[in-house]
């Protein structure tokens, strides 16, 4: 899997870091829930995989901090403001 360029990107983590590959994403929303989407390109060897098992993975550094909230989708989701939503 790798990180694809979509439409709305406008920062691009790692850029200026040799050792991270680059990560575009999109700032979205409230600042106060620090939302960001990115989008991830399957190859077709690991299409095939996740069309077999209907399993994916999510592997995250907390560096010992707390787990911070995450959603994997097929589709963009819907921003979700918890503060709005109160």
């Amino acid at each position: 899997m790798k990180p694809i360029i979509f439409d709305g990107v406008n920062v691009v983590f790692g850029k200026d870091q040799p050792e991270y590959q680059p990560l575009p994403d999109q700032r979205r929303g409230n600042p106060h829930t620090g939302e960001i989407l990115t989008c991830w390109e399957l190859s077709e060897e690991e299409k095939k995989r996740v069309a077999e098992t209907g399993r994916v993975y999510l592997s995250m550094l907390t560096f010992g901090r707390p787990l911070q909230p995450v959603l994997i989708s097929a589709e963009v989701p819907d921003i979700y403001d918890p503060v709005k939503n109160e």
